[in-house]
């Protein structure tokens, strides 16, 4: 029988919104693998497991630990925020274990923060919809831009991750300015910080009024489409039924 290593999506950080599968392996596993971050969001939930971190921009050495650690015969997780396959670690761990051809990689769903916070906002992704992320770390800003600048004209919604980091504090705002040169100030739009975890918060705006609003990593971005509005309180993007 081939060893196994998961790699599973936590979801946004609340016990409650993992995924039931994700929950029972991480119960299963022996040994919880990931960014700092995410793993010391579990250590409480899963006491008696042995953890295993690296820091940001190790992802490559933390997959090659996943590994080692499965070859020695334990069930291993490699964990990461939201949904794995979503700006997660399941592509570099697919590409990675093609060294490892005795372990098999199964990947475990999650819910990812366009989802979540999406949520928390009430429906603005409820038609079509472009996830976007607005780091340059792994992708060239000019290739961003053209994603930004595309998924406008589209009339997508547009979700942003990665709005803004201590490394990049103006790029929100760059990435209004590009979106502005298609869509109206008055455009609605939503953020959420924290989403499901402590401090969870929730705001509206229009699209002038984000570009001016300071955000961080820990916040998810929403840009309406033409048809989106504002019901309650709430962001709302109609799928069309008659009503």
């Amino acid at each position: 029988m081939k060893k196994r290593v998961y790699v599973i999506g936590m979801g946004p950080g609340e016990p409650e919104m993992m995924c039931v599968k994700a929950d029972r392996i991480l119960r299963e596993c022996d040994t919880i693998i990931g960014y700092t971050v995410y793993v010391n969001l579990l250590r409480e939930a899963y006491p008696g497991k042995e953890f295993l971190t690296t820091p940001m921009t190790q992802e490559a050495k933390r997959c090659e630990m996943a590994f080692e650690e499965a070859a020695k015969g334990k069930k291993v997780a490699m964990v990461c925020s939201g949904d794995a396959g979503v700006y997660g670690m399941s592509g570099l761990m697919l590409e990675i274990g093609a060294s490892y051809p005795e372990i098999e990689v199964e990947v475990v769903s999650g819910v990812t923060a366009a989802l979540s916070g999406g949520a928390v906002l009430g429906a603005p992704l409820t038609h079509d919809f472009a996830v976007i992320s607005l780091s340059d770390r792994l992708t060239p800003w000019d290739k961003i831009e053209k994603r930004l600048a595309c998924a406008a004209e589209a009339d997508f919604s547009i979700c942003l991750y990665n709005p803004s980091s201590k490394g990049r504090p103006d790029y929100l705002k760059r990435a209004c300015d590009i979106l502005l040169q298609f869509l109206p100030e008055d455009r609605i739009c939503g953020t959420v910080e924290n989403i499901g975890r402590q401090g969870e918060t929730a705001k509206l705006y229009t699209l002038g009024q984000l570009r001016d609003t300071e955000v961080n990593m820990f916040t998810t971005v929403f840009i309406g489409n033409s048809m989106t509005k504002e019901i309650g309180g709430r962001m709302v993007t109609p799928r069309g039924y008659r009503i």
